[in-house]
């Protein structure tokens, strides 16, 4: 027994294929995307912070971490990236200028899972205070 197909059920047939691949497409470039995994507000009279991030488990397991200051422009002397299921890992900044952000670093591996940022840290200027952000991509 021969079975026919009828061009328009064909037609439907790559047409609903072709949506279900734009789809897909369109949902994976959702997922990869920076997102603020903890933020603080540091002072001036401190030389350092520890910064948890924050989330379940898959918030944490990221692909890179950037950092991000607002309010005054902070000179960053150590950051130390704490992954859960890798070694800790430094990494080099400098100053961050009010508005500006650092270098992604890329996560061990494929992905990690980050739980903090330790910041030796000086603000610059007479500001008291600035707020420094967490960033991931995933």
């Amino acid at each position: 027994m021969k079975m026919k197909i009828k061009s328009h059920n064909l037609a439907a047939f790559v047409a609903a294929a072709a949506s279900i691949v734009l789809l897909a497409t369109a949902d994976g470039a959702i997922i990869n995307k920076w997102f603020v995994m903890g933020e603080q507000t540091v002072k001036a009279t401190d030389p350092s912070v520890e910064i948890k991030t924050t989330g379940g488990r898959w918030n944490k397991d990221v692909k890179k971490v950037k950092l991000s200051v607002e309010g005054a422009d902070v000179e960053m002397t150590k950051v130390v990236l704490g992954w859960d299921n890798r070694a800790d890992d430094t990494m080099a900044v400098g100053t961050v200028k009010a508005g500006g952000q650092t270098a992604p670093k890329d996560a061990p591996g494929l992905k990690g899972r980050l739980k903090s940022v330790k910041i030796q840290y000086k603000i610059l200027g007479k500001a008291p205070t600035a707020t420094v952000k967490i960033w991931g991509f995933d």
